[in-house]
């Protein structure tokens, strides 16, 4: 068969790890190609609360992962400080917790290289006003926060700078395989809606909690747990640095400034499929009361969403017939390591490699890991350049909360707003829309587009019209139309309406475990101006990552309308949270 496109290696997997492989394959010289089968960071790479890791999370029972992120922290300082927001951390503790505990955390960091310093009520109150005012110590040490799509898109466009490609919205389909060796990798492309084949000569599976699906297809054993971790979304920030608990982890346990709000987890649960994105209302209830331990305001403050995502687990040992799917139980005694597969030695598969476990402030190591494995059997000789060689945007230095603002005001913007909430302007989505960006989805990743308070009630609308006109294509563009680019197939491709709908079903989704108080008086609102101005239909159109579980359209009344289901099912107080939280659902 002859293939569409060739390459030296192809990389499967469009998150963190997988663009970290492909810019160190490009820094040397080697041609590569990845594909992933959403938009970049769709997994877990955008699905967690954006904490740059000191290691000092691990220090006590996972030693090996608290070295690497120490490690990672400072290298990402160096290469990507535009992508961080230098906030630090407290790890404090609470009448309750235990004490000795604490002596084991500081030698735990110190056995680990990771800097502390021990702070009095007095002074962790001065750093931190907000919290509890029965916290009896606090440690200092150097967490970060961290965005995602930023370092996704900085680590891409440097890639794609150097001769790589990246194929978004181009699902691995199947391996085509000779004996001892893979020829070639087929591929869906959802936009195009046609299968198209990738001849290479290597393989980098960097799929995450995905790997062991990807490791089917090329016939080799690979043993993932897919361990769903649960985060809250607040209104506000509340504090001015990462917050953690000084404890065994557990739930609720860790508050991360991000951006314009507070980020509260996680809970640690084995499920079967790293698909599953469901929110428990239980959870919702249960990061709340246990991170107002350590500052109380928030208990009584505005939660805006929840999400979840499927931390990328690793088991060795690879159970008899099976993948170590499974449901149940907690995830958190599994190391944070990360392993290299080489399938040559150990499934008898010459030219493919795996890279499994770690976590997002690792990315750039584990890549490193495994592309000199890989440039080794090349014959490459070329260094690893990507601890030394800054990204694209590293010259602004840190990300500083006030620089939205400050942008705006520079350029004297405030009339151009799209978004009010996270201050996105009319040039910022034109320009992305010049770039070939053609999905809202897409758009909210790029620029925050619907992630404040609002949750999308004035931009998203703003936003789809710029998006139709960018496109070329009328409003209510006919069914059937030829799909513009980069917009996946499916039901209404190439209608913006129905963009605006796949949109909206996934910030309702987000909301559904937390209608109650203010944002049951937003939910109401976006119902007015979506169903009641726009008249939306809400057929339960569904955003790609719904999508990615594979099930039939929901058909129950008013599931797939991201407004109606919140007049048809909000009950109880709305000063309050609502009547089955006050039950306790």
């Amino acid at each position: 068969m002859t293939a569409d496109l060739e390459t030296d290696v192809v990389v499967v997997g469009g998150g963190v790890t997988g663009v970290a492989v492909l810019r160190d394959l490009a820094l040397r010289g080697v041609h590569a190609i990845l594909v992933e089968r959403f938009d970049l960071g769709t997994g877990t790479s955008g699905r967690w609360h954006g904490l740059l890791h000191s290691g000092a999370r691990y220090a006590v029972r996972d030693q090996e992962s608290a070295r690497e992120c120490i490690e990672e922290n400072t290298t990402l300082r160096r290469i990507a400080p535009h992508t961080i927001e230098d906030i630090g951390g407290l790890f404090v503790l609470l009448p309750g917790d235990d004490e000795a505990y604490a002596g084991q955390f500081v030698e735990g960091c110190r056995a680990s290289g990771i800097p502390t310093e021990e702070l009095s009520p007095a002074a962790a109150h001065r750093r931190e006003p907000l919290l509890a005012p029965d916290v009896k110590l606090a440690f200092a040490v150097p967490d970060g926060g961290i965005d995602s799509w930023s370092l996704l898109h900085s680590m891409a466009a440097d890639a794609e700078a150097r001769g790589c490609q990246v194929l978004v919205r181009h699902p691995i389909v199947g391996v085509e395989r000779s004996g001892d060796r893979i020829n070639a990798i087929r591929v869906h492309d959802a936009v195009a809606g046609q299968d198209r084949t990738i001849g290479c000569q290597w393989v980098v599976n960097a799929a995450g909690a995905w790997a062991g699906e990807v490791g089917r297809m090329a016939g080799v054993p690979i043993t993932m747990i897919a361990g769903k971790g649960v985060m809250v979304v607040m209104a506000s920030r509340y504090v001015h640095g990462v917050v953690n608990a000084c404890r065994k982890p557990a739930d609720g346990d860790i508050i991360v400034p991000q951006h314009e709000v507070a980020i509260l987890g996680t809970t640690s649960e084995q499920v079967p499929s790293p698909d599953d994105i469901s929110v428990p209302p239980a959870d919702v209830d249960r990061m709340v009361d246990m991170c107002a331990q350590m500052v109380p305001a928030i208990a009584s403050g505005r939660v805006l969403r929840a999400f979840a995502g499927s931390r990328p687990l690793y088991k060795p040992e690879a159970p008899a017939g099976g993948d170590g799917g499974g449901s149940g139980g907690d995830t958190r005694e599994v190391s944070r390591t990360f392993t290299v597969l080489d399938h040559a030695s150990r499934d008898g598969l010459d030219n493919m490699f795996s890279i499994v476990g770690g976590k997002l402030t690792t990315c750039r190591q584990m890549a490193e890991a495994v592309v000199d494995r890989l440039a080794e059997r090349m014959g490459v000789t070329e260094p690893c350049r990507t601890a030394t060689e800054v990204l694209p945007g590293a010259d602004h230095g840190y990300h500083r909360q006030a620089e939205p603002l400050a942008r705006v005001e520079r350029d004297q913007a405030y009339g151009e707003l799209i978004c009010e909430c996270e201050l996105v302007t009319r040039g910022q989505v034109r320009q992305a829309v010049a770039d070939g960006l053609t999905e809202l989805e897409d758009l909210r990743r790029k620029l925050r587009l619907g992630y404040g308070p609002c949750q999308a009630a004035f931009c998203a609308w703003r936003a789809a019209g710029m998006l139709a006109e960018g496109s070329g294509e009328p409003h209510d563009g006919p069914a059937g139309r030829e799909s513009a680019p980069r917009r996946p197939e499916g039901a209404g491709a190439s209608d913006p309406v129905a963009g605006l709908e796949r949109f909206l079903e996934e910030r309702w989704r987000g909301q559904q475990s937390t209608i109650w108080g203010d944002q049951a008086r937003q939910a109401l609102l976006n119902h007015a101006i979506y169903r009641g101005i726009f008249d939306l239909r809400g057929d339960g159109v569904p955003d790609e990552a719904a999508a990615a579980l594979d099930q039939p359209p929901r058909t129950e009344p008013g599931t797939g309308d991201p407004t109606r289901r919140v007049g048809e099912e909000l009950v109880g107080d709305s000063e309050g949270r609502s009547s089955s939280r006050a039950e306790g659902r």
